[in-house]
C-alpha cells in the first residue's frame, strides 16, 4: 500500500545554469514551506522533515478533500501570496509558528508542481512533462486554496530579466523535462537558479 512515508520530497541542486539550453523546463520559485500531500477523501499533509501539518493548514486539507481522483500524492509549497501573486515568507512563518488557523491570520495557497501517485498508481518513473500534464488535468478547475504551478519551456532568460529581477522574486527552478521523481534525493536534474541578492530568511524549524 502506498504511503507518504515512501515519498520524502525530491531536493534541489543549486549551481550556475545556462537558461537557454534545450531539454529543460522552468517554474517560478515559490518561497514557502515544502509539503507533500496525500488525498482520497481523507487528507494528510507532511513537511519536508516528515512532520504532520494537516491541522496547520485546514483550508488546504478541506480543499484537497474535494478533489475526486482516487488516491493521489502530490508535491508543492504552501505559500502566502500578495496582490501580485508573490510569495511572502514572513507572513507564512508567522502563521506556521502557531501551527493552526486563527482569527486574522493570512490565508495560504498550496502551490502544487508535481504528481507522484495518480489514482493509486505510482508515476514517479514517468517523465516530468507527462506527470505535469496529468497534474494539470487533475487541477483543471482547482478548489479554493489550491494552485497548479505551470512552467515555461522557452524564454527563461528573458523571464528572469523581466519578471524575477524587477519583481524581486526568489528565482526560478529549472528541471529536466524528462526527469523522473527521486524521493528524498538531491538531484542535479532539478536546479534552483536564485536572483542575485535573494537571501532566504531564517527557516522555521519543522
Amino acid at each position: 500500500m502506498l504511503s507518504l512515508d515512501d515519498y520524502p520530497p525530491m531536493l534541489l541542486d543549486e549551481r550556475p545554469l545556462d537558461l537557454d539550453q534545450p531539454g529543460w523546463i522552468y517554474e517560478l520559485k515559490m518561497d514557502g514551506y515544502r509539503l507533500v500531500a496525500e488525498f482520497d477523501g481523507a487528507v494528510h499533509l507532511r513537511t519536508r522533515n516528515g512532520t504532520d501539518a494537516t491541522k496547520w493548514f485546514p483550508e488546504v486539507a478541506q480543499s484537497l478533500a474535494l478533489v475526486k481522483a482516487g488516491e493521489c500524492i502530490v508535491d508543492g509549497e504552501v505559500c502566502v501570496l500578495d496582490e501580485l501573486g508573490r510569495s511572502d515568507f514572513n507572513q507564512l512563518q508567522d502563521r506556521a509558528r502557531r501551527r493552526r488557523r486563527y482569527p486574522g491570520c493570512p490565508d495560504v495557497v498550496y502551490c502544487i508542481f508535481d504528481l507522484l501517485v495518480h489514482r493509486g498508481i505510482d508515476i514517479t518513473l514517468q517523465p516530468l512533462l507527462k506527470r505535469k500534464a496529468a497534474l494539470a488535468k487533475l487541477l483543471k478547475k482547482p478548489p479554493p486554496s489550491i494552485m497548479y504551478v505551470g512552467h515555461f519551456e522557452n524564454g527563461a532568460a528573458q523571464l528572469f530579466k523581466e519578471a524575477v529581477i524587477p519583481l524581486k522574486l526568489e528565482g526560478l527552478v529549472a528541471k529536466r523535462a524528462d526527469s523522473i521523481y527521486q524521493p528524498g534525493v538531491r538531484s542535479s536534474d532539478w536546479v534552483k537558479v536564485k536572483r542575485k541578492g535573494a537571501i532566504p530568511p531564517e527557516r522555521f524549524k519543522r
